[in-house]
């Protein structure tokens, strides 16, 4: 076994448990996703099966395809994090219609915010995917 795959693995979990978690919070909790929402799943949902296709048979090199998902996601994320943070000015937000993209509807002991949760994933997935680059470069 490489030692690439546990770290695809552990991107291929992480996106995982991130996309069940939304589907969980959208569907079985009843919380509609805003704008921003959407556009972060649209970059984590592929990454399951992105990163899936990496695993079996191993291929390192599919970080070309999950790294500009998973950058331009945590890109997003931050952005989000910081708008219901109040750092980014409300005026700056594509949530025009619908849930309001500052609105807070989950928080966990008192700091924990599904930006931050989704910040988090993206994170992971990036530090996983970029010592997968740096292993295989040298």
């Amino acid at each position: 076994m490489s030692a690439s795959w546990p770290l695809v693995f552990g991107a291929w979990l992480a996106a995982t448990i991130s996309t069940l978690g939304a589907l969980f919070l959208g569907e079985v909790m009843g919380f509609t996703p805003c704008v921003l929402c959407w556009y972060q799943r649209i970059f984590m949902f592929p990454l399951v099966f992105v990163l899936a296709v990496g695993l079996f048979p191993l291929d390192p090199k599919v970080i070309r395809y999950a790294l500009p998902l998973s950058i331009t996601g945590w890109l997003v994320a931050v952005y989000h994090m910081l708008l219901v943070e109040g750092i980014i000015p409300e005026t700056m937000t594509p949530c025009t219609k619908g849930v309001p993209c500052s609105q807070v509807e989950v928080e966990w002991f008192g700091f924990v915010t599904i930006p931050l949760l989704s910040v988090a994933s993206f994170t992971v997935i990036n530090l996983l995917l970029l010592a997968i680059y740096f292993k295989n470069r040298k």
